[in-house]
């Protein structure tokens, strides 16, 4: 299984349809630092974190509905393990929290892994999956409280086509770079249109299995 999960300013920033000479040529992860990420509080952390770039305990507390004492623990395993990090001269219980890497890319294929990292890397990936649905699920219930220019844009869409696997790659990444092509908003919000919110584009590819053939009559 080959997962690559991002927690760069915009999850999923990443370009899906080319691999970087560092991600090809860096050895393969820790699996208990991949398994720092199985825990959805951390993803959810990520994600305030991603929108809002630095935080403290009280902000993520009051974001997510967390005590402090939960943040500060979950905030804590992540810089552990090399996620996030304190705020350069910022000291004291309330010292705000960044992102390691911004334009980080988790790129994991279990082939790469023994099997206890591929056992990590599948823990890591399904959790991911799991987060994402759920995150998906809550706008779902919230989308009669948007705003009525809001409502037709949030959808949820399946598409099938025959592709070769070349096609398939070039195709997620021409959906990728779409929104790579408005990161610059990230940090400039200058250069944000009036009524610009943040968004999110999850993206899944997948083969169908082969189906067993036909009987014969």
């Amino acid at each position: 299984m080959s997962s690559k999960l991002s927690c760069p300013r915009h999850l999923g920033q990443d370009n899906l349809g080319t691999v970087s000479d560092l991600e090809r040529h860096a050895p393969p992860p820790d699996p208990t630092a991949l398994r720092a990420l199985t825990h959805p509080l951390r993803w959810k952390l990520i994600d305030l974190l991603v929108s809002e770039a630095t935080v403290t305990v009280t902000r993520c507390a009051q974001v997510l509905g967390e005590s402090t004492a939960s943040c500060s623990y979950h905030l804590g395993m992540l810089a552990k393990y090399g996620y996030i990090e304190p705020v350069p001269g910022e000291h004291g219980r309330e010292r705000p929290w960044r992102l390691a890497n911004p334009e980080e890319t988790l790129s994991v294929s279990s082939a790469d892994l023994d099997t206890e990292g591929a056992m990590a890397s599948d823990a890591v990936a399904e959790a991911f999956l799991d987060y994402q649905v759920a995150w998906l699920k809550d706008r779902l219930r919230r989308q009669d409280v948007e705003p009525a220019e809001w409502r037709p844009v949030e959808q949820l869409v399946a598409e099938t086509a025959w592709l070769t696997a070349e096609e398939m790659k070039r195709v997620r990444g021409q959906l990728t770079e779409i929104m790579v092509s408005h990161a610059h908003r990230a940090e400039n919000p200058a250069s944000r249109p009036e009524g610009a919110r943040e968004v999110r584009l999850f993206l899944a590819t997948a083969v169908t299995p082969r189906l067993p053939p036909r009987r014969k009559p």
